[in-house]
């Protein structure tokens, strides 16, 4: 064959294989981040005339769904407003913008195709999205919103055996019907905020205490108040001095000073080790978007946002070890530990979603329970479940209790304002039945003139278990 033929073959070939990875990769390729880019005209154009997808609550209540507007386009409309707000999102198709589920799960809403089939366009005129049925429990939620009374605060309750998602609120809410109302603010405090979690947090270093063999539930450790702590006084409540107490007893009357000489005892590289375990130090895996999910860790003015471990030698980890110390976590990390210990130390990822379906009623996505990591040994799960079961049968946690039902738990109450200002922030953590725990629970109220754990969470948290076991979830 003669040469310059050859040639001009074979620069014909390269010509045609460079247009076709330049076609496939805006088509199949980068056709996501492309269609999600909000300088995308064309993308907006295209997003009005889509009939996305509802969103609905595992009852089959509509969250979210889209209704008839002008000139054969679309709008969305949320026909229970604020409560499920924060979970659920917005969007707006004009501008370009989204939040919550309606983003995270914006592909199946959208019914976008992928693959090949994108390189040849759509099928039909009118593209219709998939609806995406969550696990939110409308009842539990709006036991929730009523719980907290308007109060500034969160209740995050999850199925530890699945890491479903049963309730997330947070108040003040917003109404995703009028996002751009004056005064309107966005942020979901479970997911976004940052607090001291205060005595729940000893609920993770009493996992490395035991789970890494250096103490068990019945290892005794002096109580005597006030100690120092990195050179500095710790007391205890009421600057009670308790001498030498079991872990356990610790546990149930939240002894400051002893779970301080613990956590100093284990160690910063054992404890950030089971903070990772538990999902400190990483954004939560949950399917919402990234940039509404805060990471819960010890925050330094010199590091403010260092992401990962090893902890540094500043950190005054026995305040850490009792949630003080620069610690600041978000209800649903803190519903993450307790959902670990309930599930025998299994931490299941936690998710919004249970299944996608299309247009015909077929299911084309479920969401199958998946492990985050195993935080502890099973028996080790067992010991600090009895350690909780005993706070709330006869400590700190008793306004927890249910009749008939046996509940662990662990209250918290951090200190918030300036030196004898009587501000806390209230805590309890917990999950019920203790037997065979279907729902693992974290609720906070933001601030609180002398209340405590005990008394202002922990009879939130129990009017949540009590109604999602009631609906047999």
């Amino acid at each position: 064959m003669n040469v310059p033929i050859i040639r001009l073959f074979a620069l014909t070939v390269a010509l045609f294989a460079v247009l076709l990875i330049w076609t496939s990769r805006w088509t199949v390729f980068d056709a996501k981040s492309l269609n999600n880019n909000a300088l995308n005209s064309r993308t907006l154009i295209d997003e009005l005339k889509i009939k996305r997808g509802r969103i609905l609550a595992d009852d089959g209540s509509v969250l979210a769904k889209s209704v008839p507007a002008v000139a054969h386009t679309w709008k969305r409309t949320y026909p229970t407003g604020p409560l499920f707000a924060q979970a659920v999102g917005y969007s707006i198709a004009t501008q370009g913008r989204s939040a919550g589920l309606e983003r995270s799960r914006g592909n199946e809403l959208r019914g976008l195709q992928s693959g090949l089939s994108s390189v040849f366009g759509q099928t039909s005129s009118q593209r219709v999205g998939d609806d995406v049925y969550t696990t939110l429990d409308p009842k539990a939620q709006q036991v929730a919103v009523q719980q907290l009374s308007g109060q500034a605060g969160s209740v995050v309750a999850l199925n530890p055996k699945t890491g479903a998602v049963k309730v997330m609120y947070a108040n003040p809410s917003y109404n995703d019907n009028n996002v751009d109302a004056p005064g309107v603010s966005t942020f979901n405090r479970a997911t976004q905020a940052s607090y001291p979690p205060g005595s729940t947090f000893k609920v993770v270093t009493d996992t490395a205490a035991i789970d890494s063999g250096k103490y068990a539930p019945d290892s005794t450790v002096n109580g005597n108040s006030p100690i120092n702590v990195s050179g500095v006084p710790l007391s205890n409540d009421g600057n009670q001095s308790w001498g030498p107490q079991s872990l356990t007893t610790a546990l149930t009357y939240s002894i400051n000073t002893i779970w301080a000489q613990v956590a100093e005892s284990v160690g910063r590289t054992t404890m950030t080790n089971y903070m990772r375990r538990f999902g400190f130090y990483a954004r939560p895996p949950l399917d919402y978007p990234p940039d509404e999910l805060n990471p819960s860790q010890p925050w330094t003015p010199t590091k403010p946002s260092r992401p990962y471990p090893p902890a540094s030698p500043s950190e005054d980890i026995g305040r850490i070890g009792i949630g003080q110390g620069g610690l600041l976590v978000t209800p649903l990390q803190m519903a993450m530990v307790a959902s670990a210990v309930a599930n025998g130390g299994k931490l299941m990822v936690p998710h919004f979603t249970s299944r996608v379906v299309d247009q015909t009623g077929r299911t084309v996505e479920t969401i199958k329970p998946s492990v985050y990591s195993q935080v502890m040994k099973q028996s080790v799960a067992g010991e600090i479940t009895q350690m909780m079961r005993n706070v709330v049968e006869e400590g700190t946690g008793t306004p927890a209790q249910l009749g008939g039902i046996s509940v662990a738990g662990k209250t918290g109450t951090a200190s918030i304002g300036p030196a004898n200002s009587n501000l806390n922030q209230p805590w309890f953590i917990g999950f019920a039945p203790v037997e065979n725990p279907t729902v693992a629970v974290a609720v906070t109220v933001d601030q609180s003139q002398g209340g405590f754990g005990g008394t202002i969470a922990a009879p939130i948290a129990k009017a949540v278990i009590q109604t999602l076991l009631s609906g047999g979830q």
